[in-house]
């Protein structure tokens, strides 16, 4: 692939453990990776526009992931979303799914569900 053709994953995580074993992952299987600690602080990013996947955790001071998913639809922006969580709760799951995420995973999680989910968000329609 052309460097411009790889796939940007952007993580949002307030956890920099989780964000940086995330994106440690995510440069393993060949694709550019993003770190943000915040919804704020990847909506005043560049990677704003060029995210081919974003993957949040649902509980962040500030927005929420699912505020986020929200906002992002509000703007009309379509990109695949992964959810991951500490407290998953039905009632969030089948709204952030219904929206149009692509998995909802509860911690601790294994990485190759994460690549699974990785995948199925990368894949053509």
């Amino acid at each position: 692939m052309e460097p411009a053709e790889v796939p940007m994953i952007s993580i949002i995580d307030d956890d920099q453990a989780v964000r940086e074993a995330t994106k440690g992952l995510v440069r393993s299987l060949g694709y550019n990776a993003s770190a943000f600690a915040s919804a704020e602080e990847f909506l005043e990013s560049e990677r704003l526009n060029d995210t081919s996947c974003l993957i949040t955790d649902l509980q962040m001071p500030g927005l929420s992931g699912i505020e986020l998913q929200d906002r992002l639809i509000a703007d009309g922006r379509r990109m695949p979303i992964i959810f991951i969580t500490a407290y998953p709760e039905e009632n969030i799951r089948v709204r952030a799914l219904k929206a149009g995420a692509v998995c909802f995973m509860s911690k601790p999680y294994s990485d190759e569900r994460l690549v699974g989910c990785i995948e199925k968000a990368l894949k053509p329609a």
